[in-house]
């Protein structure tokens, strides 16, 4: 089975609160069991991952170097930090994927991609950026920074002003063949990492853009793209649940495209957090009537591809035609 991954913060920092680079290595030895159990499981396995702590991390601290020196340490473009940590992500995942694979003995290549995404520069999160990035600034350093540079800056919840860029939707990924040849190769590929850097086409030219593409939707358009059999977002908890955290929590095992909208419309799912996964799986599934979705714990991969645990979201007419073959 031709497989995209979404893996999700867990599966990059396991503790919240340590954003080290140590940190990150020692997750990702963790997190490439998971994944090398799908490879030795014979599955093609291509890999999509966020990275917000991570790129905060890279922009906070150039704004501090910033602060401390204006005239030596230049501020970073957005894109440019967004490539940055790409490229330290995906070598810490390519490390520890390679890693694991020797200890198994399994002969097959990693490759990271610095993928950029194409984008519509007239999409709607343009006109109001609303995604916060980077280091807090006081009233006078904000208007500062917006006269100097163009940023857009808002207040943030009392504790101070930050930068906030657009959340676009991903149209189509630069780099799709070569990761298709990659792939096609037999390379396990680390792409489109943090949503990809986005670009836009300004009369041929591909210019990045400040903004922040969702790494769910993100893994969508790639798993699309490579016509792939499964989605499988990868996050903390083993199903997704309707009426989270309340008395009547259930969790579900298989769903829909007419289920999810109506919980979509019933409001089951956080902003932010479960939503644009399960708005990402359904759009894949929407793809073709054969696309499954899968939305499942990082440690029980494997168990979720089995049927055992995790949230499948699939065409009301594949679905049928599962529960059909499995009376026979």
């Amino acid at each position: 089975m031709k497989i995209v991954l979404a893996l999700g913060g867990n599966a990059l920092q396991a503790n919240p609160k340590d954003a080290s680079a140590n940190s990150q290595l020692i997750t990702c030895k963790e997190t490439a069991k998971s994944i090398v159990d799908l490879i030795q499981e014979g599955h093609t396995v291509s890999i999509v991952h966020g990275n917000g702590p991570q790129v905060g991390q890279i922009l906070s601290s150039i704004e501090g170097g910033h602060k401390f020196n204006p005239k030596v340490n230049q501020l970073m473009p957005f894109d440019v930090c967004g490539a940055y940590s790409q490229g330290y992500i995906g070598y810490h995942l390519q490390n520890s994927i390679e890693t694991e694979l020797r200890k198994r003995n399994i002969k097959k290549s990693v490759g990271t991609v610095i993928t950029q995404v194409l984008v519509n520069k007239n999409d709607n999160g343009f006109q109001n950026p609303t995604k916060p990035i980077g280091s807090f600034y006081s009233k006078e350093e904000s208007e500062k920074l917006a006269e100097e540079n163009g940023y857009v800056m808002k207040e943030d919840a009392g504790r101070g002003y930050r930068r906030v860029v657009a959340s676009p939707k991903p149209l189509d990924i630069v780099e799709k063949d070569t990761i298709k040849s990659m792939l096609n190769a037999g390379i396990v590929t680390i792409s489109c990492g943090g949503g990809g850097v986005p670009v836009i086409d300004q009369e041929g030219e591909i210019k990045g853009v400040p903004a922040v593409i969702d790494k769910d939707f993100a893994a969508e358009k790639l798993a699309e793209i490579i016509d792939a059999d499964m989605l499988l977002i990868l996050t903390a908890v083993d199903r997704v649940c309707v009426n989270f955290n309340k008395p009547n929590q259930k969790e579900l095992a298989e769903i829909n495209l007419e289920e999810v909208d109506k919980y979509i419309e019933e409001g089951q799912f956080a902003p932010g957090s479960m939503l644009p996964k399960v708005e990402a799986a359904k759009k894949f599934v929407q793809f073709g009537e054969d696309k499954i979705s899968l939305i499942a714990s990082l440690e029980n991969a494997k168990d979720a591809i089995k049927g055992s645990t995790g949230t499948r979201i699939v065409n009301s007419k594949a679905a049928s035609k599962e529960i059909a073959a499995s009376e026979e």
